[in-house]
């Protein structure tokens, strides 16, 4: 590997453990400015406090969330987007280039790819032109990488996040966000199937810390690297807490039971 993709990516994932926990903060393109992502500086502050190793946002935020004080925390700029007012919604374009973020001091990129969409076909070029360019510069790349389109009748189909996982370590990811699976026997096919590390996604909005926090243990028990986990934190009533306690389960191998007792007795 080389040895500034090593360094960067030293920023993104705790060299201890190997794993990481990544806030993404990029919903404002998809959604609008949503609850948590307002106050974007505080809310990074936040995650920063509780250990989070890094966050996600598009090339245009860094301006306002630069913080000078507190917590480091690592940086990785979003290339991909649309929105949900549009006819095609999980059709992802380029918007932003691996030259926007060296400027912007990242220490990775992302992408989004929906297998299964009309567009697969651009939004695989895409990635591969991403890939070439980023494995030029020693630039780390996050593939988010998803099933959904008219044909696909269950984005957590173990097959289908199977195919996903190994789709981004073939055309040049370093790291690879998945939907989990629901079960750490199917979740550990997964991570058995790709040579780079896999962290899970949050999806929809839990009703409860408990849920969250099994989600999380579930996919470290199966091997997974970690998380990247948007709304499941950032709208959390104390984003901070929550982070610290996932990085009990993370970083240092905590339970279920354990950490719901600390996020108890301290919320």
């Amino acid at each position: 590997m080389l040895l500034g993709k090593a360094i960067r990516l030293e920023r993104v994932f705790n060299r201890n453990t190997g794993k990481t926990i990544i806030v993404p903060m990029d919903h404002g393109v998809t959604v609008g400015p949503i609850y948590g992502v307002v106050d974007l500086k505080g809310t990074v502050d936040k995650v920063a406090e509780g250990g989070a190793n890094a966050v996600i946002m598009h090339k245009g935020l860094p301006r306002r969330t630069h913080r000078g004080h507190g917590n480091d925390i690592g940086l990785i700029i979003h290339l991909s987007a649309s929105t949900v007012l549009s006819p095609f919604p999980n059709a992802k374009t380029l918007v932003g280039s691996v030259a926007d973020a060296i400027r912007l001091g990242a220490d990775a990129i992302s992408i989004h790819v929906n297998l299964g969409d009309e567009k697969e076909m651009e939004m695989l070029e895409s990635f591969g032109r991403i890939s070439t360019e980023a494995a030029s510069w020693g630039m780390p790349l996050l593939a988010m990488v998803y099933a959904r389109g008219a044909g696909i009748r269950d984005e957590y189909d173990v097959e289908v996040v199977k195919h996903s996982a190994r789709l981004a370590e073939e055309l040049g990811a370093d790291v690879v966000k998945v939907p989990y699976t629901g079960s750490p026997e199917t979740f550990a096919q997964v991570v058995d199937g790709c040579c780079i590390p896999v962290v899970i996604a949050g999806g929809p909005k839990m009703s409860s810390h408990r849920d969250i926090v099994q989600m999380v243990y579930d996919a470290d028990q199966a091997g997974g690297a970690g998380l990247s986990i948007g709304r499941n934190v950032f709208q959390d009533e104390n984003p901070a807490l929550l982070v610290k306690a996932l990085h009990g389960v993370v970083h240092e191998g905590k339970g279920v039971d354990e950490t719901m007792a600390f996020l108890e007795a301290r919320g």
